[in-house]
Parts: structure tokens; sequence; C-alpha cells
């Protein structure tokens, strides 16, 4: 409750600081003013209520008003970006003494109102249309008999607090359609506590795939409950979850090992271990690991893996969010080799916060393994 409190009083901050930009200094009057205020109220509003969902009580009744406040955060981060450009024009504009300086304040303001919400509005409808991307990856370790095994990698579901079984069940549907022989699930499949988001992600349960569904836990699953609570439940849902752990998996003879770790930035009892996950690897086996964040890499890839796959990126989700988050991880989506180990990193099929997508459309990957 502290976390919304203190969220709500500085997004209200926020909100009067549109207030005093909007429409005090663009001279709004009458009954638009009126109008205008009383937007940012209710926009404020569905904000602080989207903050407690998930964790403090359940979305599901309200999950049009959390779907509103968390689609109206990403038009703030424009508006913000956009109110820093026009104070630099404004300067400009001041120091080369133009006469008319509050009618261009309207006219940019009008300008980046347009220009955030059309944004945004093309990220709702991007966000909203998942689709296959695939690959083909070859290394010579990989046995014939597993020459042209397709990986399913579905990451960062993230439903709980916008989104609900609905978009899961879709998610289903669509690695289904594929027909993988593995799937593997990186992590950040929620968003919430299990009581209150559990059956948000139950249609998990409907993946099919030849030989198995496997799945580690990304540093949203440890937020609001213990990472074991939700490893546990999706043991219930038919996952296998890999918990420091490796697998071995029969196919045609021949034996595709798969691992799986903890989040990097999981504290201990749930740090991540790659020594423990490959205990007993055999060196001349093609092994792969499922580690949510790349930042995994470099150890993997001292340790001895093949193909690491992760999620965690979303791409950067929202423009131009994709270069901070290139620069913290290392890379922001598709194929990397580090240190001679392969790395595959997928956008993701879902959203966190803001169910918004700009220049980072999500994707389920679908990984073709060749030999060679």
């Amino acid at each position: 409750m502290l976390r919304i409190i203190v969220g709500g009083v500085l997004l209200a901050l926020v909100h009067y600081l549109f207030y005093r930009r909007f429409i005090r200094a663009t001279g709004v009057r009458g009954p638009a003013k009126t109008v205008g205020i009383i937007v940012l109220v209710v926009l404020w509003l569905a904000l602080v209520v989207a903050l407690g969902a998930g964790s403090s009580y359940s979305p599901e009744p309200i999950r049009p008003i959390v779907w509103l406040g968390l689609t109206w955060s990403a038009v703030m981060f424009y508006l913000l970006l956009g109110l820093l450009v026009i104070g630099l024009v404004l300067l400009i504009a001041r120091l080369a003494k133009f006469a008319n300086r509050t009618r261009l304040l309207q006219v940019l303001s009008a300008v980046l109102v347009v220009a955030a919400v059309g944004t945004v509005a093309y990220g709702v409808y991007e966000a909203d249309s998942p689709r296959v991307r695939a690959a083909e990856l070859r290394s010579p370790k990989l046995p014939a008999e597993l020459d042209g095994i397709r990986v399913a990698v579905v990451a960062d579901i993230h439903v709980g607090a916008a989104r609900g079984a609905d978009f899961t069940q879709r998610v289903v549907d669509l690695v289904n359609s594929q027909q993988p022989d593995v799937i593997v699930l990186p992590g950040d499949l929620i968003d919430g506590s299990v009581e209150l988001v559990g059956p948000d992600i139950a249609p998990i349960k409907g993946l099919t795939s030849k030989y198995g569904t496997f799945a580690v836990a990304g540093n949203h699953e440890g937020y609001v409950d213990g990472v074991a609570d939700w490893m546990d439940y999706w043991e219930t849902l038919g996952l296998k979850t890999l918990r420091n752990q490796r697998a071995e998996i029969d196919i045609k003879g021949a034996t595709l090992e798969i691992a799986g770790v903890y989040d990097y930035d999981a504290p201990d009892p749930y740090g991540p271990d790659v020594e423990a996950a490959v205990a007993g690897h055999r060196s001349d086996r093609f092994i792969m690991l499922v580690a949510h964040q790349p930042r995994q890499a470099p150890e993997a890839a001292a340790r001895g893996i093949d193909l690491q796959v992760s999620g965690h990126t979303h791409g950067g989700q929202i423009w131009p969010l994709n270069y901070v988050v290139g620069w913290v991880n290392g890379t922001v989506a598709g194929l990397d080799q580090v240190d001679g180990m392969q790395l595959y990193t997928t956008r993701g099929v879902g959203a966190w916060g803001p169910p918004v997508r700009v220049g980072a459309p999500p994707d389920i990957a679908i990984l073709t393994l060749r030999r060679g």
C-alpha cells in the first residue's frame, strides 16, 4: 500500500506538470480547460489503480481501468520526452528573440499530444499482434539424429495486470500451430502473485510439444511471491521447471541436453548457478542453456554451453529505450556470438507495464537446429 501511496503522489506531480504545460501555459480557457483537468484526473486515478493490480488486489474486475492507466503511462513517457524537446526549441526561440513564443508553444504542444497519442495507439496494435519469428542455428556438435529439431522460445508473457487468460490462450494457440518439438520458456511469464494472477497464466497447460516443455524463472517471478511458489505452480500446469538443473531428452537414439538457471539478478537461495546446471554434462554433447537474461552469456560460454536462449529485453519494447536496453544487456534481440557460443534473445511475446510496443514487435521464436 505504501508503494501505491508514494507512486500516486509522484504521479500527481507529473500530472500537475502536464496541467501547467499543456493547459495553463497554452492559454486554454472555459469548458476546454475544465474538460482537460477532468481528463488528467481520471487518467491519474486509472494509473494509481494500476499500481497495485496483481500484487495488492485482483486485476480481473478492474482490468479495463488498469489497461487504460498503463497505456496512459506510455503516452506520459512520450509527452515527457517531447516536453524536453519543446523546452529546447523555446530556449532557442528566446535567444533568437522570436516574437510570438506563446503561439509557438501552442502549436508545438498540439503536435506533441497528437504525436504521443498516435504513437501509442500504433504501439497498442503492435503489442497485440504477436508473430512467429523463425531462425536457423547450426552447430557441429549437434547429432545427425537431431538435425532439424524445432525449438519454440516463449518468453516474457507478462500476464497479470493489463492482460489475462485470454492473452495466454492466444499465445498457446500460436505456439501449438507451429507444432514444435521442444518448448522452452525463459521466464517472466507473469506480473503479480500466484493467488491473484495464477488463473491468468493457467492456459499455458495447453502447450503441446513432442518432447516436452521446460521453464525457468525470470526476475518478475520473485517480485511478489517467492520464486519457488511460481515454479511449483507451473509444475501443476505440466511445465518441467529447471532450477539450476539439466535435463536429458532422448530423441531417435540421440540425446538433447537442456539446462536452466535462475534469473541473473536473483538473490540466494534462488541465484543462478551455471556450474550446478551443467553438472554431469558430457563435453562431446550439444547442450542448450535457458536463462532469462542474456547477461548470463559470458559465464555460460565459459562453461562450454553451445547455445543460450534468453528473453528479458523485450527488444527495448518502446523506442527509444532499445538503445538503453542494448547498452545494459549487450544485445537487444536476435542471434549473437559470445566467446564462441551462440546466444539467441527473443523480443518476448508480451509487454511489461503498458501493453504497448513501439519498434519492437512481439515474437515467439521458432529455432531450427541444424548440424554443421
